[in-house]
C-alpha cells in the first residue's frame, strides 16, 4: 500500500473539524429546517472530506445532505467544494425504470394504440418470396426428390389385389380420418354460419379496434391460417400483446399490434363547420329603399288609387 493511499483514507484534521462550515452550506442550499444532525464524515482524498447531514424533508427518508470541503496544500483555510443531496444505505428510492416494451402486458392495448415490431423480432420471420431456393431438407427440393427415386422403398409385399388384407392407407376411411370426417356428427351449414357470425361480431371489421387499426389482419405476420372453408374469412391471432391473442379473428379485423405497424396514422381531420360562428355579419341600421316588397313610389301616384 502506497503512502498516497494511506493519506487519502485518513481524513484531514482541519477539513474534518469544519462541521459548522459544512452545515451552513447545507442550510443555504436546502429549505429551512430540512438539515438534521451531523451523520459523519468520509475522506475523499488528500485534504478532501465529505460531511453528511440527515435530511428531514418529507418524501426523502434515508437521504443525506453531502457537503464536500477541501483544503489546499500548506493552507490553513478550508473552502467549500460542493453540496448535494444523496441517498443513504436505507434511502427510499424510486423503482428502477423499465422500458415500455417490457412493461406492456396482454390486454393493455386499446383502440388506436400501435405496437411497432422490431426488425429482429423473434416472433416473425421472412416469408417465402420465391426468389430463394428451398432448403435442402424441404420436400420440394431437388436433393430430396433424387433421394426418394434412389431409395425406392418397398411399401407393401405386392399389389393390393394379391394382399390378404387391404391396406388401411389409401382407403376412403383413411382419407376421411385424416380430414377429420370420421365422427358421428359434424358441423352443419347452419352451425357453421352461426359460428362465423359470432366471430365476426366479436373480432370483425366493424369493431372500434378494427376501425382504428392501421391495417387488417390479412396482411399481418401474426395471423395463423386455419383450414376448411372458414379459412377464407378467418384466422387465429398469435400476437401475445394483441387483444385477440389466441382468438379466431376476421381477416378484415385489425389492431395496433399489426406486424408492419411502424408509424402512427394521421389523426382524422374534422369536417369544416356548416355555420361559421367565428365571423361577424354586418347588417345596415336602416333597410335599403329597394329591399321591401312594396315599390318606392311618390305619394301623388298612390293618391290616384284612393284611400280607405
Amino acid at each position: 500500500m502506497s503512502a498516497a493511499t494511506t493519506r487519502s483514507r485518513t481524513p484531514d484534521r482541519l477539513c474534518a473539524e469544519a462541521v459548522d462550515l459544512a452545515r451552513a452550506a447545507a442550510e443555504e442550499a436546502a429549505a429551512p429546517g430540512v438539515v438534521g444532525e451531523h451523520a459523519g464524515a468520509v475522506s475523499e482524498g488528500d485534504r478532501v472530506v465529505t460531511h453528511f447531514f440527515e435530511c428531514k424533508e418529507l418524501g426523502y427518508r434515508g437521504w443525506r445532505w453531502a457537503v464536500t470541503v477541501a483544503r489546499a496544500s500548506r493552507a490553513k483555510v478550508v473552502t467549500l467544494d460542493e453540496v448535494v443531496l444523496l441517498p443513504g444505505p436505507d434511502a427510499l428510492l424510486a423503482p428502477e425504470w423499465v422500458p415500455w416494451s417490457e412493461r406492456l402486458r396482454p390486454g393493455d392495448m386499446g383502440p388506436g394504440d400501435l405496437l411497432p415490431t422490431e426488425a429482429d423480432d423473434l416472433r416473425l420471420e421472412p416469408g417465402y418470396s420465391g426468389e430463394d431456393e428451398p432448403f435442402p431438407n424441404s420436400p420440394v427440393s431437388e436433393e430430396m426428390a433424387e433421394l426418394v427415386e434412389a431409395e425406392d422403398a418397398e411399401v407393401t409385399a405386392g399389389t393390393p389385389s394379391n394382399l390378404p388384407v387391404a391396406p388401411t392407407r389409401g382407403t376412403i376411411a383413411a382419407i376421411a380420418e385424416e380430414l377429420g370426417m370420421r365422427r358421428a356428427r359434424v358441423l352443419s351449414r347452419y352451425g357453421l354460419h352461426s359460428a362465423a357470425d359470432r366471430w365476426e361480431e366479436a373480432f370483425g371489421s366493424k369493431t372500434p379496434m378494427a376501425q382504428a387499426a392501421p391495417a387488417t389482419c390479412v396482411s399481418c405476420g401474426f395471423l395463423t391460417p386455419i383450414g376448411g372453408s372458414l379459412g377464407q374469412a378467418f384466422g387465429i391471432c398469435a400476437n401475445e400483446f394483441a387483444p385477440a391473442d389466441g382468438r379466431v379473428v376476421s381477416l378484415a379485423y385489425g389492431c395496433g399490434g399489426h406486424s408492419e405497424a411502424a408509424i402512427m396514422p394521421k389523426p382524422p381531420r374534422p369536417a369544416p363547420p356548416v355555420i361559421d360562428e367565428t365571423k361577424v355579419d354586418a347588417f345596415p341600421l336602416r333597410p335599403a329603399a329597394d329591399s321591401g316588397s312594396v315599390p318606392d313610389v311618390p305619394d301623388e301616384a298612390a293618391a290616384e288609387l284612393g284611400h280607405s
